[in-house]
């Protein structure tokens, strides 16, 4: 496809009905649960700016007891919420009815591929459990467990549908107890916690199927899953310049899901931060001329990201780099897909101005997970994107890019190596397109100073 026309992606219909998220939150980091005084009760408080910058959905941390070794996710008793380490059961009801009066859905962290154990059987191995209510619910035992489980757990029920994860007891979603009990709770979590939709933790750990019998069964207003599988890289250390296999992955797990839930694009989060660290700005127009990550294929069901509680925060398994989270920011806020902020970046970076500057241009503007995009330039050192003809995102370090925006739109914001032009008022009136020139843009002119607008 021509860099001179608009790119439309696929046409896949029955998969792009996630309309009501504007703009997700993730509500905490690995440290949170560490908060004096309770992370329910602190987050409560910042309820106020959240809605303020037109965030539609924040995503919670898992509310059951959690056992945070080694900085991972281990559930054991899935209803006992008195026990969090977030706070309490009533705390939490609190906040999401919070959440709720200022028109904020809220997403809970569901971590079922795998569970923590209560006690030893007659073997001493770890495999009966418990779910945390004065009857049996939950309450299983080596049956529910994969028969090929590689954390000596003595499981005698099926194999595995997915990737193993050697953290704790596979459980088996094969087995219907497990189906079954796993639904209810979920549907528990709805209508006597608060919840409106799920975060599946690890759900490459378990069959799309599985996923797609419990979206049946719960039916949440919006749901995502985390794939996230490594990049493809080249002898030289870096990714690869084609990821569409990378992506397919995320799409194809997504239609086989049933189309209804969302994908964390990771895709486009490690494209992006490669292509900002290595200065490699091209990296940003796959070979069709579109977005190179699932936003180019599947906009509507990708969420988009910079970093989260996994990728940044305290673990950093593969951080965005710090001084180009702006520009990071420019990107997921300005391109189709769902944008999830990150918290830290939000709150603890000191960017929370800036972000929501660009949230209230995306809100003002009118863009939605599957609006169209033109790239105008992908040098190594300018990217310049028209989204919807409404707005145009600049990124890198040359300071001039003024032949591809029009004399109609103007600076909505900008900072260091980056910038947004929207239309004018009169501009709106009297549309003149983006000039795209017939050869790649090149110019010997020096980068702007640090912090100089575009």
């Amino acid at each position: 496809m021509s860099p001179l026309l608009h790119h439309h992606p696929p046409n896949h219909d029955s998969f792009t009905n996630i309309v009501s998220v504007g703009l997700e939150c993730k509500g905490f980091n690995w440290e949170s649960s560490k908060k004096k005084g309770g992370w329910y009760n602190f987050l409560i408080k910042s309820i106020p700016e959240i809605a303020a910058s037109g965030i539609t959905h924040v995503w919670l941390p898992p509310p059951s007891l959690i056992l945070l070794h080694l900085k991972r996710y281990l559930p054991g008793r899935l209803y006992d919420m008195d026990a969090s380490q977030y706070g309490t059961r009533d705390e939490l009801k609190t906040l999401i009815k919070e959440f709720h009066s200022n028109g904020i859905q809220c997403v809970a962290d569901i971590v079922i591929n795998h569970r923590t154990a209560e006690r030893q059987d007659s073997d001493g191995r770890w495999n009966i459990f418990e779910g945390g209510t004065p009857d049996d619910r939950l309450d299983w035992d080596r049956s529910c467990i994969c028969i090929d489980d590689t954390t000596n757990s003595g499981g005698t029920g099926n194999p595995d549908t997915g990737a193993d994860f050697n953290g704790a007891p596979d459980i088996d979603h094969l087995n219907t107890r497990v189906q079954r009990e796993l639904s209810d709770w979920m549907n528990w979590m709805k209508t006597e916690i608060g919840f409106d939709g799920w975060r599946f933790d690890f759900a490459k750990g378990y069959s799309p199927d599985i996923t797609k019998l419990y979206m049946g069964n719960t039916r949440p207003e919006f749901a995502v899953g985390e794939i996230w599988n490594p990049l493809s890289y080249g002898s030289d250390g870096k990714p690869n310049y084609d990821q569409d296999g990378h992506r397919r992955e995320l799409t194809e797990w997504v239609k086989a899901v049933g189309g209804s839930a969302t994908a964390f694009d990771f895709t486009t989060k490690g494209i992006l931060q490669a292509a900002l660290v290595e200065g490699e700005l091209w990296r940003l127009k796959d070979s069709n001329g579109g977005p190179p990550g699932m936003i180019g294929l599947m906009p509507g069901n990708a969420v988009t990201f910079v970093d989260n509680h996994d990728t940044g925060s305290t673990q950093k398994h593969w951080p965005f780099p710090s001084d180009k989270v702006m520009q990071g920011y420019v990107y997921i806020l300005t391109h189709p897909g769902i944008p999830s902020l990150f918290y830290d970046h939000f709150f603890d970076w000191g960017l929370k101005e800036e972000i929501s500057k660009l949230a209230m241009i995306r809100i003002k503007n009118g863009i939605k997970a599957s609006n169209i995009v033109r790239i105008l330039a992908s040098d190594p050192d300018l990217y310049v994107a028209a989204i919807d003809d409404k707005i145009i995102a600049k990124i890198g370090p040359r300071y001039e890019a003024g032949h591809l925006v029009p004399t109609n739109f103007r600076i909505a914001t900008c900072g260091n190596e980056y910038g947004v032009d929207d239309l004018s008022l009169l501009g709106k009136m009297f549309l003149v397109e983006p000039r795209v020139p017939k050869k790649p843009y090149t110019s010997s002119r020096k980068p702007g100073p640090v912090g100089a607008c575009f």
